[in-house]
């Protein structure tokens, strides 16, 4: 029996770092992803995939023994998943589970994932002092701020049940990695600077974590200052790392709309940390 390694990340020397390749861009449009070649006894696999809301690209690292036909079932099954958290829980969809509680028709209980789901807003809202809060929105409970995190460790918690440990699932400006690359040695991800494309980026070696960013899309007022109602204006983006990419994506949305002031959560040993938070 496998045991799950613990979140690890390690930033390299930026020197050390200039003459390898990373395996994944983060914040640049440019080789986005290097799809290097498996070693012996394994199979590498990428597979892009287009729900309603965003787009998804998984690399899988898969042991050789579970042979093509296991690797592709295991995808099957977590594409499966992202599609049916797109449709089963998103809150623009009038007869989504997130619409039907809107409305008061069911409660969380009536559904576990639900359930959880509503368990993380409420556990970020109090992680962020009120600056997540998927209720304090128009129209009532909107758990947007995390739901594409949540879609996402699902997904790979799909990968992990078929015997694949080793992978790479990347949506828009977040990733989730564990394990090994196709090239043997830990996840190398390059973190762009979000203004400044120029800039020599940000190195970070994963075997295990994820990094969310708020703020890149382009899209003005997508964040809501939960206080005043108004969009938040504080930050041009924000960038957190940490172990669980639902986590990072609730915080990565909250110090957006927070600000400098939402600095104070990553203090004290926690287990996040904020590596982009620029003031507009």
């Amino acid at each position: 029996m496998r045991i799950d390694e613990q979140p690890r990340t390690r930033w390299p020397e930026l020197s050390t770092f200039r003459h390898r390749r990373p395996d994944l861009r983060l914040g640049s449009r440019r080789n986005r992803i290097d799809p290097a070649g498996a070693t012996q006894g394994r199979i590498a696999v990428q597979h892009t995939v287009r729900t309603a809301t965003a787009e998804y690209t998984l690399l899988l690292n898969a042991p050789e023994q579970l042979g093509r036909r296991g690797v592709g079932e295991a995808l099957r099954d977590s594409v499966a998943e992202l599609r049916a958290v797109d449709l089963t829980y998103g809150p623009n969809r009038p007869e989504s589970l997130v619409s039907k509680l809107r409305r008061g028709e069911i409660s969380p209980e009536s559904y576990p994932p639900l359930a959880d789901l509503v368990d993380r807003c409420v556990a970020m809202r109090a992680a962020t002092d009120g600056w997540f809060d998927a209720w304090a929105v128009p129209g009532g409970f909107d758990p947007g701020g995390l739901l594409g995190g949540w879609a996402v460790e699902r997904a790979a918690a799909r990968l992990r049940a078929a015997g694949i440990h080793d992978y790479a699932v990347l949506a828009g400006a977040d990733l989730v990695v564990r394990g090994r690359a196709p090239h043997g040695g830990p996840w190398r991800v390059a973190i762009h600077h979000p203004t400044a494309p120029d800039r020599a980026p940000l190195v970070l070696e994963m075997t295990a974590g994820a990094v969310s960013t708020s703020g890149v899309s382009g899209r003005q007022g997508h964040v809501v200052d939960p206080h005043t109602g108004e969009p938040a204006d504080h930050l041009v983006a924000a960038t957190v790392v940490g172990p669980d990419l639902t986590v990072a994506d609730a915080y990565a949305t909250a110090l957006y709309a927070a600000g400098p002031t939402g600095l104070a959560w990553f203090r004290g040993g926690s287990e996040y940390r904020a590596i982009f938070a620029h003031r507009r």
